[in-house]
């Protein structure tokens, strides 16, 4: 009887594969939902990750348009004789004449200094030697060196400024301190360098100087000694050796980031030449001209313009640059510009200097030029 008691608690043995395979299945559903939710968890991840790059690349992508509409698109250049410089009574005086020059320009943001010859002497370069005061064909040469080097941040002067008897007095004047001039350890977005004769690996780019203390790797091998405008990368590593950049035109901080980034210099043959020789493709839109002959600066209304030029004569006025030119036939300067106008008017002096006029006239005009920005450009 206890034997058969015995053998009727045991479970069969094909109940108990039963219940094995029972416990498998439910192990395998369970761990297939597992599995499932795990998934998901990781497509969620996934998507949620992707959502975020999309993110921060629409916002890159705002901020890059916000950093557009503060751009500056309008350019202001400025014409002037090299023989103003014949004025002055000594080297010193020449050189402090040109930084005052330089300084006008620089606070009024002017974009290009345009020297241009009222003696028809066809001066187009600076190389030489300066030969002393009053030697022909040496004023606009002199006044475009001094111009160059005073633009140049000081880190880069002795890269691209061999000693020169035009700048044995430069030391003496003013510095410019325009936003591109910058001090070793001020931060910004963009930054002159000069590129240096520093090997490095293929496709690496190539190492320049941007007055920092750490060189800065750039993203295109370029040609040693050339001077580029470059971008810095943000964020950067704090330990890492150099620093990386990118290279950029440099009218890009002009006209993607709304900054004064220094002006160029050109000079032209004649005054003809100003004009013909225009480094933008449309030309010069609006040209003015300064005189006290000219209409009163008082009641101008100025069109909307893309690049916009402002010339001066020297100690004999604007008919001396017209009556030497041999590409002009007019005897009346007021016909070569859109505006010829008075920009002091009622003067105290019967002569304004060109240093004062070009500060005057810029002054006069700020306001008028402002306004003509904001007019859209089709009205």
């Amino acid at each position: 009887m206890a034997a058969a008691e015995s053998g009727a608690g045991k479970r069969p043995r094909g109940a108990e594969v039963q219940d094995r395979k029972v416990d498998w299945r439910r192990w395998k559903q369970e761990r297939k939902a597992e599995t499932k939710k795990w998934k998901e968890i990781k497509l969620l991840k996934k998507l949620e990750k992707q959502r975020i790059r999309e993110l921060a690349e629409q916002q890159a992508q705002t901020q890059e348009e916000q950093k557009e509409d503060r751009g500056r698109q309008h350019t202001l250049s400025v014409a002037l004789p090299g023989s103003i410089l014949n004025n002055a009574q000594s080297p010193a005086l020449r050189t402090y004449l040109a930084g005052q020059i330089a300084r006008a320009c620089t606070i009024f943001c002017v974009d290009e200094i345009v020297v241009f010859d009222e003696h028809g002497e066809d001066v187009k370069t600076v190389e030489g030697d300066f030969e002393g005061i009053g030697k022909k064909g040496k004023a606009c040469v002199q006044l475009a060196r001094i111009l160059q080097y005073l633009e140049c941040p000081q880190y880069l002067r002795k890269s691209f400024f061999p000693k020169h008897e035009d700048l044995q007095f430069a030391g003496l004047l003013n510095p410019l301190d325009s936003p591109h001039h910058m001090r070793m350890d001020e931060d910004s977005e963009y930054r002159e360098g000069v590129v240096l004769d520093r090997p490095a690996k293929p496709g690496r780019g190539s190492f320049v100087n941007c007055g920092m203390r750490k060189e800065v790797q750039i993203d295109k091998q370029l040609n040693p000694g050339l001077r580029v405008t470059v971008r810095l990368n943000e964020p950067q590593n704090p330990e890492a050796k150099v620093r990386k950049g990118t290279v950029v035109s440099s009218h890009h901080p002009r006209t993607v980031s709304g900054l004064y980034w220094g002006y160029s210099v050109r000079l032209a043959s004649c005054l003809s030449a100003v004009f013909s020789e225009c480094p933008f493709k449309e030309g010069y839109d609006l040209s003015i001209g300064t005189s006290e002959r000219g209409s009163s600066v008082d009641q101008v209304t100025l069109p909307s313009f893309r690049h916009a030029l402002v010339v001066f004569g020297g100690l004999e006025g604007l008919e001396a640059g017209v009556d030497v030119d041999p590409n002009l036939e007019v005897t009346d300067p007021s016909v070569l510009f859109d505006f010829y106008l008075n920009t002091c008017p009622s003067q105290g002096s019967r002569t304004i200097r060109t240093e004062e006029a070009l500060l005057i006239s810029l002054s006069a005009l700020r306001p008028h030029m402002e306004d003509a920005v904001k007019t859209p450009r089709d009205s």
